[in-house]
């Protein structure tokens, strides 16, 4: 890789790298592979200094946390398993929508007065009085679930490290319980299994993460900037309208309308004519009110992109990397 790119890691096979290659052209940037479906290197066409690193998604969170790339494509729940102090080493900067999966603690349907986490930690209290040992839990998430037992008051546990199908422990006797990810709950209720009513750890998604430990050269920052306006460019508009009206209001009763449907104005000429952004849901709510006060017609349009000088993503971003640069430097 060279050292002044921007490296943007991304899952290398599967749904998900379908998925991220989807999010990204969203914003006008395709992601090519090196040498078509077997290349590890490729490019974000549309952004210069930027090079695509295409690796398997378990690998992602470490690459990230270590600095071996800037930006990457990853599960929020391998980035939290991964990197134990994750704050310190990883800002999550937008969840994308997909890859979604919740991280559960599971237990046998037929211990049914187990509902909750408090259940669950009197059952391991006096579980090695009935049985001779602790309690078993399977799981690939062992820091996650250790963190999570912890602060529900569950002791007197053994973690069973699973490499295969975890929601299958319970009924081959190798574990009791098990903390997993699901994402429709179908297959724990195939293996007799339930989640405690509070046993939802974490709700999971894939997210867009920069590493904060990553050597930013002044071409990868621009070039981070440049991505990042462009996704909150293309999301801005995808999920806002453009509203058209010739009205005559006062200022007053302009603000009153504009903080009702969360509305706001970008432009107004001196004959009234006006345009707003206004959230797609809140469209045909602000139309009528337009029309109420006077407007005689009102149109509205779906937008390709809105950009903005004011990017609160790079903004967040650029103020992390800024801080940890004067840690470093202390």
């Amino acid at each position: 890789m060279t050292a002044a790119k921007l490296v943007v890691a991304v899952p290398s096979k599967g749904r998900l790298q379908e998925n991220a290659a989807a999010f990204f052209a969203r914003a006008g940037l395709e992601l090519t592979q090196a040498r078509g479906a077997r290349g590890y290197r490729g490019s974000l066409d549309g952004v210069e200094d930027v090079e695509a690193a295409f690796l398997p998604t378990a690998e992602i969170a470490s690459r990230l946390a270590a600095g071996d790339v800037h930006m990457a494509v990853a599960g929020e729940d391998l980035l939290r398993e991964t990197i134990p102090d994750m704050q310190t080493h990883v800002e999550l900067l937008a969840p994308l929508g997909f890859g979604r999966a919740d991280v559960v603690v599971a237990v046998p349907e037929a211990w049914i007065d187990v509902r909750t986490m408090a259940d669950l930690a009197d059952v391991a209290g006096g579980f090695r009085a009935c049985h001779g040992r602790g309690i078993r839990v399977a799981t690939k998430y062992v820091h996650t679930a250790r963190r999570f037992l912890a602060e529900h008051g569950v002791g007197d546990y053994r973690i069973v490290e699973s490499s295969g199908a975890t929601e299958g422990a319970p009924a081959a006797g190798s574990a009791d319980l098990i903390v997993d990810i699901t994402t429709t709950g179908a297959t724990l209720k195939a293996n007799a299994l339930k989640t405690l009513d509070d046993g939802v750890i974490l709700r999971s998604q894939a997210n867009l993460a920069a590493s904060l430990k990553a050597a930013w050269s002044e071409s990868a920052r621009e070039a981070a900037r440049v991505i990042l306006s462009r996704i909150a460019a293309e999301e801005e508009a995808r999920t806002m309208r453009e509203v058209r009206a010739r009205l005559t209001l006062t200022d007053k009763i302009l603000r009153k309308g504009e903080s009702r449907f969360g509305a706001r104005m970008r432009a107004m000429g001196s004959d009234g004519a006006a345009a707003f952004s206004c959230p797609a849901s809140a469209v045909p709510q602000f139309a009528d009110w337009l029309i109420r006060h006077g407007a005689e017609e009102v149109a509205s349009a779906k937008l390709d992109y809105v950009f903005s000088a004011q990017n609160a993503l790079w903004g967040r971003l650029a103020a992390r990397l800024d801080a940890a640069a004067s840690d470093a430097a202390d």
